[in-house]
Order: C-alpha cells, then sequence, then structure tokens
C-alpha cells in the first residue's frame, strides 16, 4: 500500500484518477485541490466513506500549506493535475494562469523535493513525481499529417497551453538538476462524466437538451484527438508505476474529429436516446451556431501514442463512437449534478459542508 497525493483531485481528470485508486487499489488517496469554480466534492462522493480517502484544501501556491500536508501525509507518490485548464479563460485573464500553472508547479516541485530529501533512501528509490499535462503544448499542426510525439518541438498559441509548457519545463528542469524523480505526461482532449460544462462536449449536451444554441468557433473544421476519461486514469496509473524516471509519455484516444462532427454525433445520440425534444426545435442540429472563431486557434491536434504503447502496454479500451455514448448517457442520467454546476449552488453546498466538518 503507497500513499499518493493528486492534486486537483476535486476537478474532471482528478477525481476520477481518485475514483480509480479508491475502486481498483488499495492505496492511499490524499486529494489535495484549491475548490475553485472547477472543484466539486460531489465527483468523489462516491469514494467519501473510504476511510484510504482524504481531503485537503491548500492552494498549490501555499508553501505552507504544502509543507503540512507533506508532513502529515508523507506521500510515496504525487500525480499533479491541479491547473487552470480552460483556453478562453485564459484569453480573458492569463494571470490566473500564470500563478496556478507556473507559480503553482514550482511550489509544489519545491514542496515534493524537500519531503523527498528528508526520506530514508530506500523510500527515496520509490517515490515519484507524475506532472500531467497537454496536447497544446506543441501547438498546431495545421493541415499537416503529422503527430505529436515526445520529441515534438513546443510552440504553445494560447496563454493557456504557453502556461503549461512553462511547468512542463520546470519539472524537467527539476529532474535534471535536482534529481526529482519525475515522468511528465502529455494528453489529448479528455471528455466523459463529471467535467465541467464549459468544456465543448457537456456545454452541447446540456444546450441541446435546454434548447439553447450550440455554438461552434469558425466553420467547426478544428481537429482534436479524443480521449475517455477513464482510458486516460489507466494510462496516468501506469505510468506513475511503471513509467521510467525523467521521461515523456504521450497519451492519445486515436480518435481524431472534427469539431462540428462532433456536435453533430452528440445531436444524433440525443434524437436517440431524448426524443422529447424542447418545444424551439424539430431536430438537435437546428440548434448549430456558427460564432467568430477565438484569437489564435489551433487548427488540429493529434497524438502518436506509440511510446507508452509499446513500452508500457497501454492501450485505450473505448473508441469514440462508445466513449461518447456513454458519456451522453451519463449526463441525461445526473441532471440534478448538472443543474447544481449550473446554478452554482454546489459551491454554496461544499462550503456549508466544509465549514460542518470543520466545527467538530
Amino acid at each position: 500500500m503507497e500513499t499518493i497525493i493528486v492534486t486537483g483531485g476535486a476537478g474532471f481528470i482528478g477525481s476520477a484518477v481518485v475514483r480509480h485508486l479508491i475502486g481498483h487499489t488499495d492505496h492511499e488517496v490524499v486529494v489535495v485541490d484549491k475548490l475553485t469554480y472547477a472543484g466539486n466534492l460531489e465527483s468523489l462522493s462516491e469514494v467519501d466513506d473510504s476511510p484510504r480517502y482524504h481531503f485537503e484544501q491548500v492552494d498549490i501556491c501555499d508553501p505552507a500549506g504544502l509543507r503540512r500536508v507533506f508532513e502529515r501525509y508523507r506521500p510515496d507518490r504525487v500525480m499533479h493535475l491541479a491547473a487552470e485548464s480552460h483556453v478562453d479563460r485564459s484569453i480573458d485573464g492569463p494571470a490566473e494562469f500564470i500563478q496556478t500553472n507556473i507559480l503553482g508547479t514550482y511550489t509544489l516541485l519545491e514542496a515534493a523535493r524537500d519531503h523527498w530529501a528528508r526520506l530514508a533512501p530506500s523510500e527515496r528509490d520509490g517515490f515519484r513525481f507524475l506532472h500531467v499535462s497537454t496536447d497544446e503544448v506543441y501547438g498546431d499542426l495545421g493541415d499537416s499529417r503529422e503527430r505529436f510525439t515526445e520529441s515534438t518541438p513546443y510552440a504553445p498559441s494560447s496563454p493557456y497551453s504557453a502556461s503549461k509548457a512553462s511547468s512542463d519545463h520546470l519539472v524537467r528542469a527539476w529532474h535534471r538538476t535536482y534529481g526529482l524523480p519525475t515522468v511528465v505526461t502529455n494528453c489529448s482532449n479528455n471528455y466523459g462524466p463529471y467535467q465541467f460544462p464549459e468544456k465543448l462536449i457537456p456545454l452541447v449536451i446540456l444546450n441541446a437538451l435546454d434548447g439553447k444554441p450550440l455554438p461552434i468557433y469558425g466553420k467547426g473544421d478544428q481537429v482534436r484527438d479524443w480521449l475517455y476519461v477513464d482510458d486516460h486514469v489507466r494510462a496516468l496509473c501506469k505510468v506513475i508505476a511503471e513509467g521510467a524516471i525523467g521521461e515523456t509519455y504521450n497519451i492519445g484516444g486515436d480518435a481524431e474529429r472534427k469539431n462540428i462532427e462532433v456536435v453533430k454525433c452528440i445531436c444524433r445520440l440525443l434524437e436517440e436516446l431524448a426524443p422529447n425534444k424542447p418545444s424551439n426545435i424539430e431536430r438537435y442540429e437546428d440548434l448549430i451556431t456558427f460564432v467568430k472563431d477565438r484569437p489564435g486557434h489551433d487548427r488540429r491536434y493529434a497524438i502518436d501514442a506509440t511510446k507508452i504503447k509499446n513500452e508500457l502496454g497501454w492501450t485505450p479500451t473505448e473508441s469514440f463512437e462508445t466513449g461518447i455514448r456513454r458519456t451522453v448517457q451519463w449526463y441525461l442520467e445526473n441532471r440534478a449534478w448538472c443543474r447544481r454546476v449550473l446554478d452554482g449552488s454546489y459551491r454554496r453546498e461544499m462550503a456549508e459542508k466544509r465549514s460542518a466538518n470543520v466545527g467538530l
């Protein structure tokens, strides 16, 4: 049994990691999360009663808070997923992305390095720091037929991807300079249950069910490689258990789709699974609305996941067709969760719950 810190563990991918670790391993799991708008403890409700699950509301930019967490739990591994991750928000307000993704990663690296240096030699050899990043750091493939490999030069386009590229460089520097045993992963677009509705797939599902416009940037011809979140989680667990120190692993779903194709696929599934449509439309596709493209919008991302497949034996189990059906069904069956996220009541409920627990 190991103790694993998961930063950003109340977020979309982080909560999926925590649910997997509690459900499929015997590890102790410590969630470190600031609980910004995208952090939702309801995403962890199914592990709430596990004695192996622990939650610490700590900002990764807070060195004293991190020091306390490391001293209390003495982790064997760190899975770093805490990040500001929405491109549109980074364009409107880049400062939060610089703060969390760059300064926060630096602060976490220093806390981990201090903890690692204090471990006994046998414990030090087993320690790992996994940094979870994005394919957006590689920039735009345009109309080429190439895919991103682990050696693709960085060329970030947005404040978000630039901040993640910076954090990747910090992690590699802490390995090279200080010997901290780090591993980096770069993943393609994730989708699945519990994703915050600002992202394309949940936004389209929920807007369609409410009869609201389905906004598509430009002509919708941007291409993304879609990865079902549970497949990503399995890959991360493989990497932190078996990945080589100092290495990078690209993780992709081998499921390239244009944005307009994704939206039309969701509309077709809703015609089947939710045939009682809002009164203002005859077809869900009638809601598709093309809007002005965002600044610096990359045309195409695509991951070459050959390395992780060959070295660690990981492959995705969900095709885009099976994964998107599971995703649409989950949102249809969890409308109450969606409503609480959309109206902000989940944040009030979380604050009340945390206050009540503090008073115990």
